[in-house]
């Protein structure tokens, strides 16, 4: 009877192919999770927008009068704490005016300079998925295309230099095709994803923590009661900045009636 043989991996072809099914584990995980805070970013952009819209502008309202309210005391009383207390309310409408209108004024003056359009296209000619070399790669390179069009469309120069130098590192400085330089490169792309999983759970976290993320956790749990939250903080705006023109027209008068 002939004797089967069974042929062995060497340890060098058994530790490369270790490698490659790690690395195909961690990138399945890290395009999970990229997408899991594509859509949490995405939620929550939306809410932040809708916020700013309804909620926002009120407040931007309610303090540029208290800050009216604060400069005519100063008329009225002519004291150091009252020009202190204008000067701090002047500064908060000038903030919550800017969290309340100036998001969408960026947006629409947002002009990438030339040195961010450079190296979004030399990120680009080197990870299109049209430039993979097999289906697993052009997975990757459309995950990391993806990564890269987020950061261009939000002047992320960071992301996309380290985009840049993690390609060069990886395939720039090792030099061959045998099996050694493949574990090289390999090892260090399976460095790279570990580093972009860590990163991923820590810009999740930071946005779970935001107010931005805690009042949208708010209005999920008060739409559950068939409650508003947002309409809800609209109404009690609306009905304090009611009250600040009454005070404004009260020291106004007040003014007045002091021949000032």
């Amino acid at each position: 009877m002939p004797v089967a043989i069974i042929l062995q991996p060497s340890p060098d072809a058994a530790a490369l192919l270790n490698k490659r099914e790690q690395l195909a584990t961690l990138r399945t995980t890290l395009a999970e999770h990229e997408s899991e805070l594509a859509q949490l970013r995405a939620r929550l952009k939306t809410f932040e927008g809708r916020y700013l819209r309804q909620i926002g502008i009120l407040y931007a309202e309610l303090d540029e009068l208290e800050a009216q309210i604060a400069e005519r005391e100063v008329d009225l009383y002519d004291s150091e704490s009252a020009r202190r207390h204008a000067v701090e309310s002047r500064v908060r409408a000038q903030e919550t005016h800017d969290a309340a209108f100036g998001e969408a004024r960026e947006a629409e003056e947002f002009d990438p300079p030339p040195s961010l359009k450079t190296l979004f296209r030399d990120v680009a000619k080197r990870i299109h998925p049209d430039f993979a070399r097999d289906e697993a790669e052009q997975k990757h390179f459309t995950l990391l295309m993806a990564r890269a069009n987020q950061a261009y469309s939000r002047g992320d120069s960071e992301t996309l230099q380290r985009l840049l130098d993690d390609y060069r590192e990886i395939n720039a400085t090792v030099l061959g095709e045998d099996m050694a330089a493949e574990l090289i490169r390999i090892t260090r792309q399976i460095q790279h994803a570990e580093r972009d999983v860590a990163a991923l759970h820590v810009e999740r976290y930071t946005l779970l923590s935001g107010e931005i993320a805690q009042l949208h956790l708010d209005a999920e749990i008060a739409a559950r009661e068939h409650r508003d939250l947002l309409t809800e903080l609209a109404t009690s705006l609306g009905e304090q900045i009611a009250e600040a023109r009454r005070r404004f027209e009260l020291i106004d008068r007040q003014i007045s009636a002091h021949g000032r």
